[in-house]
């Protein structure tokens, strides 16, 4: 480990020592302590690192932030980021902080949320049987991290055969230039229970940050969960999101990330299939604009025999943005039966965008169905001609190709409200 990366990991650190864990209960402080000793071990990923080789991170490392005091926390208006006609459950976290101003919650029976801070303090709470099980510091720094200074989160729980009513809207903002944000989300849908679940990420005025989250799902005996991820931050903003997924008997867990902007985002989602009867599904649209820089990492680890899993990331990179998509599927020895699909593919509109792609399979049984493609193209001239001539503005048909080329990738968002907005924010995007 070179004295430049010690000093650049100790800087960020650094920045996060003023948080003040020391009423926490055991369970979370040693939790808070075995991060930080697996932190003076880690080092942040260079372009050598296998699983980052792809992406550099000096543009998030080289720069000085700070953490907000809650006491020192705005009051803001989210009314323009929630998502219109949805009638949802709302959260909002602020500079990394719960906000029970905003909170807009229906009671329901079965259905708990709740700060993350808060329900640490709960004996009686899933929390402490849960928080850091799946997301292991040890193995990655931005975990490790998130784990030693997450500030609050939110807290779900639904009961044994409950449906959650409406959809949980988990909404994260940052109001603050060079401030940096870890926030935690920890569901636990147990047999036979459901929910919605929207999260998204955005900040006020193009705040230059760096938003550092990570989400642990556990899903239990026939549970379902279906999770879109929101990411929209304008301006000189910095993105590291890990979800880390735990899949028990026939559960069925659906994840549809949305990146319509920022400066550098990296999504790490890695799924532990661990039973017989389970469904998985994972996709994303990611949108490049000027220099953004997207990278999606995927691992999907087929443990048990008789699953199924569908992988579909479509990109579409503009100016000088880069892409970059890594997803790997383990197939395990037990795992017979198993049917996993990959697939990967990419528009460049300019000549300066980039896209690197890597779909990988590593499969150790031998009656299986796996299959993974990648594509990378522009649009089709002649058909936007065609479209031309039948009176259809450039632009339009520009939109109508791009709408028909995503339109796949949307499919498994089951909240109409939600796909609306994401088709509006679309369209905006490519017809100005």
């Amino acid at each position: 480990m070179t004295t430049a990366a010690l000093t650049k990991k100790d800087i960020l650190v650094e920045s996060l020592s003023q948080l003040d864990f020391s009423n926490e209960p055991t369970f979370a402080q040693e939790l808070r302590s075995k991060a930080k000793e697996a932190l003076n071990h880690l080092d942040f990923p260079t372009s050598k690192t296998e699983y980052w080789k792809y992406t550099r991170l000096g543009k998030i490392i080289n720069k000085t932030y700070f953490v907000q005091n809650k006491n020192a926390v705005p009051q803001i208006d989210v009314t323009s980021f929630t998502i219109p006609n949805l009638d949802s459950n709302i959260v909002v976290l602020v500079n990394g902080y719960y906000s029970d101003e905003l909170l807009r919650i229906a009671p329901q029976s079965g259905v708990t949320i709740k700060s993350l801070k808060n329900a640490i303090q709960q004996p009686d709470s899933f929390v402490s049987n849960k928080l850091g099980k799946i997301a292991k510091a040890e193995k990655e720094i931005f975990i490790a991290l998130n784990t030693v200074s997450f500030t609050d989160g939110v807290a779900i729980n639904i009961d044994k055969n409950v449906a959650c009513e409406k959809p949980i809207h988990v909404i994260n903002v940052v109001t603050e230039k060079n401030l940096i944000a870890n926030t935690r989300v920890l569901v636990q849908a147990k047999d036979n229970a459901s929910v919605k679940i929207i999260e998204s990420f955005v900040n006020l005025g193009g705040a230059e940050s760096f938003t550092n989250s990570v989400a642990e799902f556990f899903l239990s005996v026939n549970a379902q969960v279906e999770y879109n991820k929101l990411q929209n931050k304008e301006g000189e903003s910095y993105q590291i999101s890990t979800e880390q997924v735990y899949q028990e008997a026939n559960s069925h867990f659906t994840i549809n990330t949305i990146t319509l902007d920022g400066t550098l985002v990296r999504n790490n989602l890695n799924i532990d299939v661990d039973a017989e009867g389970c469904e998985t599904n994972l996709n994303s649209i990611y949108l490049g604009k000027e220099s953004n820089h997207i990278d999606n990492h995927t691992i999907v680890d087929h443990l048990k025999p008789n699953c199924n899993s569908n992988e579909v990331y479509k990109g579409i990179l503009d100016d000088n943005s880069v892409g970059v998509f890594n997803g790997k599927v383990f197939v395990r020895p037990d795992a017979q039966k198993t049917n996993a699909f990959q697939q990967n593919n990419n528009i460049l509109l300019t000549d300066n965008a980039v896209i690197n792609s890597k779909p990988e399979l590593e499969i150790y049984a031998d009656d299986v169905k796996c299959s993974h493609g990648s594509t990378t193209g522009q649009l089709d001239e002649e058909a936007i001609f065609y479209l031309q001539a039948r009176g259809i503005s450039k632009k339009s048909a520009i939109n109508l190709m791009i709408s028909a080329f995503i339109k796949d990738a949307l499919e498994t968002i089951t909240i109409e409200a939600l796909k609306n907005y994401i088709d509006t924010k679309i369209e905006t995007r490519f017809t100005k």
